[in-house]
């Protein structure tokens, strides 16, 4: 198949599975798995932090994240848009009792400095503790400028806040500025990567931060649910995620791009090239398009998306630039 739907699709590469087939392991709940250790410790001395947490998903790595940073009856500020407060299932709130404070994200994908300081709450008995900002890079495909994450931490500092960021695609927006991942990393408190996306990893999310923060991490985790046994095996792949797969990032971006081109020039689709700066490409689709029933005739040939008034579509590893040849091909093919 074809897989448009995301770039979690990704199968781990030959090199991974090899690697996992011959993992050194032990028992990680008991601090005994090597081959974790050493994936912790090599992101934490990537990313430029004290500590680092193996977690079997971006959203546990975020909701461990929140749930360090704050306590019952605290807030974290974030974008309407952020994953870790609409896509991620309250998790926050739920099992947290931590509220969040949406704020409205602006086209680039940043919220506006002005929201956020306006958003924290005075010491009043009436109010949630405002403790966390939460940024997210990339959000929906766009890159955070350097100069505005810079000026988020300092208003954070100022107004005696930590500054989370959900990096489950930071490697992308490092590849796409040119730039080394812990230059983005630097101005945060704690930071979640995903490794199961364009990075190819079959399974898992490191957390960073510092000791304090990754030993109640890990607390938490093993609370709920998160603490792994031989998970060597998991984390061999991962440590290969880190080091082989990132800089490969930039062939997505380059075939988003041209993706984005071919289907500009159907009629049927309207797209914003200078929104594609990453692996994602959203399409606007005219009303006379059924797009459930273009999603239907597509997987007959081998090729799957996601149906909806707009088409979001995502490059990685398993996608060429001939499976986007294939794609087009079939689409004009629909349409006529």
């Amino acid at each position: 198949m074809i897989d448009f739907r995301s770039d979690t699709v990704t199968m781990p590469t030959e090199a991974m599975r090899k690697a996992m087939a011959t993992a050194e392991v032990g028992d990680d709940v008991y601090g005994d798995d090597p081959t974790v250790n050493r994936l912790e410790a090599l992101a934490a001395e990537m990313y430029g932090f004290d500590g680092a947490l193996f977690t079997s998903s971006g959203t546990q790595a975020n909701l461990l994240a929140l749930m360090s940073h704050c306590e019952r009856g605290d807030e974290y500020i974030c974008g309407q848009q952020a994953h870790n407060y609409k896509f991620e299932g309250g998790g926050a709130a739920v099992l947290g009792s931590i509220q969040p404070q949406p704020l409205n994200n602006q086209d680039d994908g940043s919220i506006l400095l002005s929201d956020i300081k306006g958003a924290i709450k005075p010491d009043d008995v009436h109010f949630a503790n405002t403790r966390l900002v939460s940024l997210e890079n990339t959000i929906g495909g766009k890159v955070l400028p350097q100069s505005y994450i810079a000026e988020a931490q300092q208003l954070a500092f100022n107004h005696g806040l930590k500054i989370h960021l959900d990096g489950a695609r930071v490697a992308n927006a490092a590849v796409a500025q040119n730039i080394a991942i812990s230059e983005i990393t630097q101005y945060f408190d704690s930071v979640s990567i995903c490794l199961s996306k364009g990075l190819c990893a079959p399974v898992g999310s490191i957390l960073l931060g510092d000791e304090r923060l990754i030993g109640k991490a890990r607390r938490w985790r093993k609370m709920l649910g998160g603490g792994m046994r031989q998970a060597g095996i998991l984390a061999a792949a991962a440590s290969l995620a880190i080091t082989d797969q990132v800089e490969r990032l930039a062939i997505d971006h380059d075939n988003a791009g041209y993706l984005a081109e071919q289907l500009s020039m159907l009629t049927e689709f309207r797209v914003d090239l200078a929104q594609v700066q990453t692996n994602m490409v959203f399409a606007h689709v005219n009303d006379g398009v059924d797009i459930s029933s273009l999603a239907v005739k597509l997987k007959q040939s081998g090729i799957l998306i996601s149906s909806g008034s707009t088409l979001r579509l995502v490059t990685h590893a398993d996608i060429s630039r001939a499976d986007i040849d294939t794609f087009i091909g079939e689409l004009k093919r629909y349409l006529k």
